[in-house]
This record gives structure tokens, C-alpha cells and sequence, in this order.
């Protein structure tokens, strides 16, 4: 059997590396079945897991990148035939197997999504984790109740993909949005993706009473921290919170005031271990009602495998903006 190329990242002795190997099926994580990578993407996490700037990888060596997108090259169940197009996002890829980075990945079934008619290879890349959650954090902000008019949803970390993705579709589906930044140099594109308002995150006073003035009607919060904290405050009666990152801190400092008086909603959105069932039916929004009406500019390039560590650093430099796709598909076939 021929050998294929992947990023894997090493532990050795406390130093995290990463860089391009050539492996075999068996250097895999076991699974049922074996995707022919054709895209992935990057994200946040899949820089702070190679460069070992976070506690991304659960084992080492393991094969980086949380998004894949390719099609069947092999199956022990069923459902999924050789030649089918498929995706996984989250699900523990490049944490627990190993994962997209790689010409060849094999994972366990129920982590395969079928690739939903009307969505490309490329497009499920360039939608990624981040649609996956904003889409998920918009389902379920409706499921209990949120509507536009209720009010402006207020969306933080504006400039990265969740908030980017999230302003798109909320916008899309009818709300006002306004948004919260810390780039003074993204104002155009945010406004481009359908943001009404921009808020200058330095301009905001997150201390304050256990119940301020309630200014949105709803939130999507990547921050966390002190961020999460005042949006509790501030979100009017009724409206839902979605709390997605924790960019700004782990700790929340609040009170139960917002929920028992004004009946405000916290939602914790877990993309990584979404349940099955849910996470078909997002990815069938995300080609339907819910798909960003502007990919095209949120997609900023497309690199190569081994171009990946250079961008990794660009983004943990905050040098980066909107999605990088990554192509993995190259002339290696393998022999069954």
C-alpha cells in the first residue's frame, strides 16, 4: 500500500512540532471508514494544536485539522459507499483521531456527515466549524424563542469566522446586527457581510450592576469572560445568549437576576460533540435556508499542505481574516 502525506504534530518532551510525514493506513487512528481527502480548512483551534500554543491534542503523535471534506475510499457499514461525498467537523478530529490534514483519514462512522446536495466539496470547507456553530447557534436561539423582534443581535468577536458567519446568516434570516470588534479595519467588510452598527470592543465598560439598561434583543458570544458577563446584564426580557467561545476567559461573573426577572435564556453551543442527528440536520440548513449568502468574500485563499505552519502563525499573530481553505487532494492514490 502506497504511503500518503499528512501534518502530524509531535509531543517531544513537553515541545510541540509539527510537519509534513508520509504515513500508511495502519498510522491511523481506527475507525470505520476511510475517507479520500479532497479539502480542509483552518481554524483557531487547529493552530493553537499545532504550534502547541494550546491543549488541543489529546494524544500524540496524532494528524491536525478539525474539518475534512473528501469522499469514501473505503466503509465497514453500509450507509457509506465508496465514491459517496462526505464532510466531518468536530467530533474530536485533530484532537482525539487523527485528522484532515492528511490525504487519507479514517474516522468512526458515526462522525460522517453525507455531503448534502447543493453543497461542493470546497463550500463545506469553506463553511467549516465556524458556519457549522453560527448555524447552530442561530438553530437554537429559534428553538426557544428568538425572532427579530425582539431586537438587535449582538454579535462579539465580529472579525473571526463564528462572528463573521454569524452575522451573515442572522442578517440573512432578518435581524438587525449589530457588532462588536476590536479590528478598527474591518468596518467595511463587516458591514459587507450585513452588519448595521460596529461597536470599538475598547469603547465598552463590561463592569457594572447585576442588571444594566437591556440594549439586544439576543447575543452570540465568542469571548467569554467579562464579555459573557455584561451580556447578561444588557440583553432585553426574553431574549437567548449564545455562548460559543472563550477567547476573553473561562469564568463568568453574573448574577441569577438576568434570568429570573427578564427570563434571559443562556445557551451553551457545543459544535465538537453535537449529536448526530442535529449535526445532519444543520448541515442540510447550511445548504438550504441557511447558507451564507457571502462565501465568496468570507473565503479569503486556498493553500497547500505544507503551507499550512506559515499561516498558523499569521493567524495566532492576528495577521488573518475570513477562511482559508486547504487543499489536500493530490494524485496519491492508494491500493486496496
Amino acid at each position: 500500500m502506497n504511503s500518503f502525506r499528512a501534518l502530524r504534530i509531535h509531543d517531544e518532551q513537553g515541545n510541540v512540532r509539527a510537519g509534513i510525514e508520509h504515513l500508511r493506513l495502519d498510522d491511523l487512528s481506527a475507525g470505520d471508514v476511510v475517507i479520500q481527502a479532497a479539502y480542509s480548512s483552518v481554524n483557531y483551534k487547529d493552530a493553537l494544536a499545532a504550534t502547541g500554543r494550546g491543549k488541543i491534542v489529546r494524544r500524540f503523535p496524532l494528524v491536525g485539522g478539525i474539518d475534512v471534506s473528501g469522499v469514501v475510499f473505503s466503509s465497514s457499514r453500509e450507509q457509506f459507499q465508496p465514491g459517496d461525498p462526505v464532510l466531518v467537523t468536530g467530533c474530536g478530529l485533530g484532537e482525539v483521531y487523527d485528522g484532515g490534514y492528511a490525504e487519507y483519514v479514517r474516522v468512526p462512522a458515526e462522525c460522517v456527515i453525507p455531503l448534502p446536495p447543493g453543497l461542493s466539496l470546497f463550500d463545506a470547507m469553506a463553511m467549516g466549524t465556524p458556519a457549522f456553530t453560527a448555524a447552530l447557534a442561530l438553530h437554537r436561539m429559534e428553538e426557544n424563542g428568538q425572532r427579530p423582534e425582539l431586537g438587535p443581535i449582538l454579535v462579539t468577536g465580529a472579525s473571526g469566522g463564528v462572528g463573521n458567519f454569524a452575522i451573515d446568516m442572522f442578517a440573512a434570516q432578518g435581524y438587525e446586527l449589530v457588532v462588536v470588534t476590536g479590528k478598527t479595519d474591518a468596518n467595511d467588510y463587516l458591514k459587507a457581510l450585513g452588519a448595521s452598527e460596529i461597536i470599538a470592543r475598547q469603547s465598552l465598560q463590561l463592569d457594572g450592576r447585576p442588571l444594566e439598561k437591556s440594549l439586544w434583543g439576543g447575543a452570540v458570544d465568542t469571548v467569554g469572560g467579562k464579555m459573557l458577563g455584561w451580556l447578561t446584564r444588557t440583553v432585553r426580557e426574553w431574549g437567548n445568549i449564545a455562548s460559543i467561545g472563550l477567547a476573553g476567559g473561562s469564568e463568568l461573573h453574573t448574577t441569577v437576576m438576568p434570568f429570573i426577572l427578564r427570563g434571559v435564556s443562556l445557551l451553551g453551543i457545543s459544535s465538537a460533540n453535537c449529536p448526530a442527528p442535529l449535526r445532519r440536520q444543520i448541515w442540510t440548513r447550511l445548504a438550504g435556508d441557511l447558507r451564507p449568502r457571502h462565501l465568496d468574500l468570507i473565503t479569503q485563499k486556498t493553500l497547500r499542505l505544507d503551507e499550512l505552519m506559515e499561516e498558523f502563525d499569521r493567524m495566532l499573530a492576528g495577521n488573518s481574516r475570513g477562511r482559508v481553505v486547504v487543499q489536500i487532494a493530490s494524485t496519491t492514490k492508494l491500493k486496496s
